[in-house]
């Protein structure tokens, strides 16, 4: 339109723009975001450079999903070795060297790596820089490389895809006594020979469960640390519990409710003090791991000298662009999800707007997004939870499948947990499901996909589902539905039906 044009000459008022371009796209991020932008780019034959100034594969690969994932499974199989006579073996206490567990977390990342290397992209026709870049006006990027050198490219478009890193929370005395954060504790606990004997971990988001309950399994006294009423505070009310009761069988002291207010160090002896309910507490610990959240990267890359609006992420339209239309933002410094999947979801967006803006522009679709937590029992979900229908007035009915219910939860001893969806009062399309059990990240796929593509519960009630299969709580819980929803007047003119065929 032609307020959007004089809006846009505004902008670039100022700023002289280059004759030709070096680039088609620039990429500043090596992450989930800004792989798969320049892999997009790359694929459809535009010139794209992506830089990188530390590790390929970001926080996902070298200090998240990938690590923690490896973990979790060291310490579920350490777990089941302590109840093997719930399956008729004998229980045993796992003997093992923490340093050894640490080593395999390391091999995994290694073994992950070569997905996300500079080899691997620079043979998809990406050009991988490895230095600081920064941004000097909207169509140069000037980049100081490792080897000392500085270089100078222009673009068509730039794709901001710089992350974000732990927050650290001001607290008195926390740098005294010291701690890791959900990215360092990898590299400084692989030199221990075992598990932090006393660990403070100091967040109930997801992050912090997963490594409460991965480290109480391997051998700490864990004592988890949570300001709000009850840990992951974003799922429904019976999901904390359920999620609690399953920390706290395991050994973690979970505290709610609870302020952290300063940390103190008298010698050797390291102790954090909460409140709680006008009473302090100080608590022991060899380790503390923060791990309350994280914060996008926006420091360093030229944003303030554009002028590009930052809150705590870059500030973006519906098609990912900033305050100018040819740079773009994705992944955890565009929010408002930090997760990999949703930073590869909108780099499609930022990638093809970037590229293809001038014929079509894509706004950016948020409407089914999954995520999962991965505590055991896992805890998935996608859209609406009942918490979140409540507070935004949206009207729901809900369905529920309880897994004591399911003969392969039943075989496998996993019987812990449930399939709630939400759906619209008198028809059968889905607005949220949560699964809380055994595998539910992957379970929650069907959901996923019934949802993006507009299928209801009817259709995932006729379909055959494998017996016996966890994923036959899916298809229990739409017929939970569908019973529900019986037609009550034509059953009972079946009945006299029927009675009538009798004679």
């Amino acid at each position: 339109t032609f307020i959007q044009w004089l809006q846009r000459r505004r902008v670039y008022a100022k700023w002289q723009r280059p004759a030709k371009f070096d680039r088609n796209l620039i990429v500043i991020g090596g992450g989930a975001a800004g792989l798969v932008s320049a892999y997009i780019a790359a694929a459809v034959k535009a010139k794209v450079t992506l830089i990188e100034t530390h590790k390929m594969g970001g926080d996902c690969l070298n200090y998240g999903c990938v690590p923690s994932k490896a973990i979790i499974k060291s310490a579920k199989l350490a777990s089941q070795m302590r109840h093997g006579e719930h399956y008729g073996l004998s229980s045993t206490q796992p003997e093992f060297s923490f340093r050894k567990v640490m080593a395999r977390v390391h091999r995994v990342i290694a073994d992950v790596a070569p997905h996300d290397s500079v080899e691997r992209y620079t043979g998809l026709g990406v050009e991988v820089l490895q230095g600081y870049a920064r941004i000097t006006d909207p169509w140069t990027v000037e980049i100081k490389l490792h080897d000392g050198t500085v270089q100078k490219l222009t673009t068509r478009s730039i794709v901001i895809a710089t992350g974000a890193q732990p927050f650290v929370p001001p607290l008195p005395g926390l740098s005294e006594v010291g701690y890791v954060t959900s990215d360092t504790l990898w590299s400084t606990f692989a030199e221990l020979d075992e598990a932090p004997q006393r660990l403070v971990v100091l967040g109930g988001g997801p992050i912090g469960c997963e490594l409460a309950q991965s480290f109480a399994r391997l051998g700490s006294n864990v004592t988890q640390i949570e300001m709000a009423p009850r840990i992951m505070i974003r799922e429904d009310i019976e999901v904390s519990e359920l999620a609690r009761a399953a920390l706290v069988a395991d050994g973690v002291e979970v505290l709610t409710d609870h302020k952290a207010v300063r940390c103190e160090k008298e010698g050797e002896h390291k102790y954090i003090v909460v409140e709680h309910d006008g009473q302090s507490r100080r608590i022991e610990f060899d380790a503390l791991i923060c791990a309350v959240g994280r914060s996008a990267r926006l420091k360093g890359f030229g944003l303030e000298e554009l002028g590009i609006p930052v809150q705590r992420t870059v500030t973006t339209n519906d098609y990912l662009e900033t305050l100018y239309p040819n740079i773009y933002a994705a992944g955890d410094v565009a929010g408002p999800y930090q997760f990999t999947h949703t930073a590869a979801h909108q780099a499609w967006y930022a990638a093809v707007n970037a590229l293809f803006g001038d014929f079509k522009r894509f706004k950016v679709d948020y409407s089914v997004i999954p995520w999962a937590t991965f505590i055991e029992p896992e805890v998935a979900r996608v859209g609406l939870n009942e918490q979140e229908a409540k507070e935004k007035g949206i009207a729901c009915e809900v369905v529920k499948f309880n897994n004591e219910e399911l003969d392969r939860a039943i075989a496998d001893g996993t019987t812990h947990g449930f399939v709630k969806v939400l759906t619209v009062p008198g028809k059968d399309k889905i607005l949220g499901v949560t699964i809380v059990g055994e595998h539910a990240g992957d379970l929650l796929a069907e959901f996923v996909l019934a949802m993006k593509h507009g299928l209801g519960l009817n259709k995932i009630l006729g379909t055959i589902h494998t017996y016996p299969t966890l994923a036959e709580a899916n298809k229990y819980a739409a017929g939970e539905w569908k019973r529900a929803h019986a037609p009550q007047g034509v059953l009972r003119w079946l009945a006299k039906y029927h009675a009538w065929k009798r004679g």
